[in-house]
């Protein structure tokens, strides 16, 4: 662990006021013509390996915060030592703008009473937040492919109890800006969207309740920044750190094989393509009802016909469905697809984190009908200690019956229920 801190301090080492984005490019040469072959550390590394090794874990997250300063944060901030204060302690909004786009849900939004709508410039991108109430603030982050819109019940249910609840669309989402490069999809540029976006708000430390990618980024949220974090409610995805030694993505193709959807997002354009055809509407309903337990298979004829039709669940109507489908015509889907695309890259980037625990307040909720609740030994490490250990502050792991992956949806009231009962106490 004093390595991996000193890691991190190694990399803000490198922050000083004099570097430029051509000496961050330097250093990550400097690193690759040390060592031709880039891997991760083995038990079996020579010393020298694991120098070379430890300069390129370095350099990597160095040359990403300085691209952030060249190429996603607003020109006010775009220096270099700016951006590596961004990746290691949160963007800089000086100056913030908000943008008045204050407008009732009624208005194209999604006809929810009551409910704000604003668009925020935030970390070099202009980010859509829909809110409601007034109260401690908590932050809704949705998974894909999905919008603020999937925690519309959430937002009403806590706004009514006291709380302000705030919901945007992630980077690349819905009325979000959509950045072209998959590399401006890494977990540092959407964490550091978020500490932006708190600090454009004003709010020192937030609630935050995170589902599938959401719940990803909501734990890196709290590993990198747990000052800016009260409390948090998670669902689908638990906090399991990757193996030093198994990328994240040999290790799904090596239980699932190439057809895995996670691996069928991998190539830029070919699982657009295959949404292209089948259209936009079968591929949300297609996701959207999914219910199976078992590894979702992605193949190119998607398990059916685009003129087949798609029952909807009980908990969605044609109006919901209508209203994903019009944000995603304009969206698309690269800016979700880019965040499995950078699965690797997060996991190469991080490696200074190894090890370090998730230490704010925590409650876990999952269905029992869930596609992650059922990965190879997910539930003894949930249930068997290993999901205490590495988050030390889990107070309650709670397993809905019968319950699906659109666990938020699905149970709607019961999930509103569940994220009151435990923020209240704080």
């Amino acid at each position: 662990m004093a390595r991996r801190t000193a890691g991190r301090a190694q990399i803000l080492s490198h922050c000083g006021p004099e570097l430029t984005k051509p000496d961050c490019d330097e250093e990550h040469d400097k690193c690759h013509r040390s060592s031709p072959h880039a891997a991760m550390p083995t038990a079996q590394s020579t010393s020298h390996s694991k120098n070379v090794l430890s300069c390129l874990i370095t350099t990597a997250l160095l040359v990403t915060s300085c691209e952030v300063a060249a190429s996603q944060l607003p020109a006010a901030s775009s220096s270099s030592s700016e951006s590596c204060r961004v990746a290691a302690e949160g963007p800089s909004l000086t100056p913030i703008q908000f943008r008045a786009l204050r407008r009732r849900a009624g208005e194209g939004e999604g006809e929810m009473d009551g409910i704000v709508h604003r668009t925020v410039a935030v970390n070099g991108i202009n980010m859509h937040v829909a809110e409601k109430g007034e109260g401690p603030a908590v932050f809704f982050l949705h998974g894909f492919p999905e919008l603020w819109y999937s925690w519309r019940h959430q937002i009403l249910g806590l706004a009514a109890r006291g709380y302000r609840a705030i919901a945007p669309d992630l980077r690349g989402y819905g009325d979000t800006d959509v950045p072209e490069s998959t590399a401006a999809y890494s977990i540092f540029h959407i964490v550091g969207d978020l500490v932006a976006l708190l600090d454009a708000l004003g709010l020192d430390k937030v609630f935050v309740v995170g589902h599938d990618w959401g719940a990803m980024v909501a734990w890196y949220l709290c590993l990198f920044r747990p000052d800016r974090v009260k409390a948090l409610v998670n669902m689908s995805v638990a906090y399991s750190p990757w193996k030093a030694t198994v990328k994240p993505l040999d290790y799904f193709r090596s239980l699932y094989g190439d057809d895995y959807y996670i691996m069928r997002f991998q190539e830029p354009g070919d699982a657009e393509k295959v949404f292209e055809h089948f259209g936009t509407e079968f591929v949300m309903k297609k996701f959207l009802s999914y219910r199976t337990p078992g590894p979702l298979f992605l193949s190119k004829e998607f398990g059916g016909s685009p003129d087949d039709e798609i029952a909807l669940p009980s908990w969605l109507t044609e109006e919901d469905i209508n209203y994903f489908v019009s944000k995603f015509k304009k969206s698309g889907f690269t800016g979700g697809l880019n965040y499995y695309r950078n699965l690797n890259t997060n996991w190469e980037r991080t490696a200074p984190w190894t090890g370090a625990p998730i230490t704010v307040p925590t409650k876990f909720i999952v269905g029992d009908l869930d596609l992650t609740y059922h990965y190879p030994g997910i539930q003894d490490y949930i249930h068997k200690g290993g999901f205490k250990k590495d988050a030390p502050f889990l107070q309650d792991v709670v397993v809905m019956e019968g319950v699906g992956h659109f666990i938020i949806q699905e149970k709607a009231s019961e999930i509103t229920d569940h994220i009151f009962d435990f923020i209240q106490k704080f």
